[in-house]
């Protein structure tokens, strides 16, 4: 089969792998209909997750049409569409029974966070789903079967940018009246910034660098804008224009913001893992009291990182990997019903023999790149 797949630092290839294969009683093999390349696939071709080995197969968002089925299936069956949720979960230990399926205690034997799909072997060594077949662990328990009325593009990103995006409004307990900065106008800092609108806030404050994504976020979602290159300290002037701070600032960016020359250094010598840049602004933007969501990915520990500027607000602090199963049916009704639409973010839809072109556009942020869909059985 046909799959994109690491070969290093900025380097993508397509190549013909080995098909997946049943490998234990609950697997199934999906056949992508539909898969997308994430914001957070960039930190794995940065380099910024460890244990990522060349010839890994890529990608955590991807649905399709279920294959085959292990004799212990019973959920899912051969000829059923399906969403396939990023967490590799399974099912019965303490954190799936308590609906926190990001860290499931089995599905990763190779460190403490549960496993994902396509992550590198830092978080199960799972293939990832940017291929035309896909194994999916514990079958039983990830896939959802999806409506036929509904296209592949209004429900590919309940695999995890729709959820990931709403658990960050939810973690920032965002209510009506309520004033949100969300930073980063990517996929997810899209969505985060619609859920927001429809959990009632009266101001949305995106924040970016990106014409293009400002005016995507100012024409789909009617938010206040903010390029944080034009000024000399962003936290600030947000801090200026909302009188004292942001009820909530959801971080949608994650260790791909800008760099300082210093970071820079350090991530090469693995001494820090990437930027923090969206933290040092989030520490300014908030108010006391108030609530800083981290959603966007973060790596490995980081220098100078802003703790007594939270703790002596009372600024209180969440983040994490979106235990996305617990939301797709919930999402999903809004989309049967037409009361949420995410598909004015896709800018590209490829077949996946052009999945080299697909990766280069979006982490360069070319041809107004903002959400690429590829479809692997053209």
């Amino acid at each position: 089969m046909k799959a994109i797949v690491y070969e290093g630092i900025r380097n993508v290839k397509v190549r013909n792998v080995e098909d997946p294969k049943i490998q234990k009683n609950d697997d199934i093999i999906v056949k992508v209909t539909s898969t997308a390349i994430c914001g957070s696939d960039l930190h794995l071709i940065h380099g910024f997750v460890p244990n990522l080995p060349r010839g890994f197969i890529l990608g955590h968002e991807t649905m399709g049409i279920v294959e085959e089925v292990g004799k212990e299936v019973t959920k899912v069956k051969k000829g059923d569409r399906v969403v396939v949720p990023f967490p590799v979960s399974c099912g019965h230990c303490w954190y799936c029974e308590h609906d926190l399926w990001s860290q499931c205690d089995n599905s990763n034997a190779n460190g403490e966070t549960g496993g994902l799909l396509g992550y590198s072997d830092t978080f199960g060594g799972y293939d990832g789903g940017q291929a035309q077949f896909l194994r999916v662990p514990y079958g039983n328990v990830g896939p959802k079967v999806v409506p036929e009325g509904l296209s592949d593009e209004q429900v590919l990103f309940l695999t995890d940018i729709l959820p990931t995006s709403l658990w960050g409004v939810d973690m920032a307990e965002v209510k009506p009246g309520d004033t949100v900065v969300v930073l980063g106008c990517g996929p997810v800092g899209l969505l985060a910034q619609k859920w927001a609108i429809y959990k009632g806030a009266k101001r949305v404050i995106a924040v970016d660098c990106i014409d293009y994504r400002l005016e995507h976020a100012k024409k789909y979602n009617q938010v206040e804008t903010v390029n944080f290159q034009q000024y000399d300290n962003t936290g600030e002037y947000l801090k200026e224009i909302t009188s004292g701070g942001a009820d909530s600032v959801i971080d949608c960016v994650g260790m791909d913001g800008k760099m300082s020359t210093i970071e820079k250094i350090e991530s090469v010598l693995k001494l820090q893992g990437g930027s923090k840049s969206a933290i040092e602004i989030s520490t300014q933007a908030v108010r006391k009291c108030g609530t800083v969501v981290l959603v966007g990915v973060y790596g490995a520990r980081y220098n100078g990182f802003p703790l007594g500027d939270f703790f002596s607000r009372n600024i209180t602090l969440k983040m994490g990997q979106c235990p996305a199963n617990s939301y797709i049916d919930p999402i999903l009704k809004l989309i049967s019903t037409g009361k949420f639409d995410a598909t004015d973010i896709i800018t590209h839809k490829l077949s996946i023999d052009k999945g080299e072109h697909a990766y280069r556009i979006f982490d360069s942020k070319d041809d107004n790149c903002i959400k690429v869909i590829l479809k692997p059985q053209t």
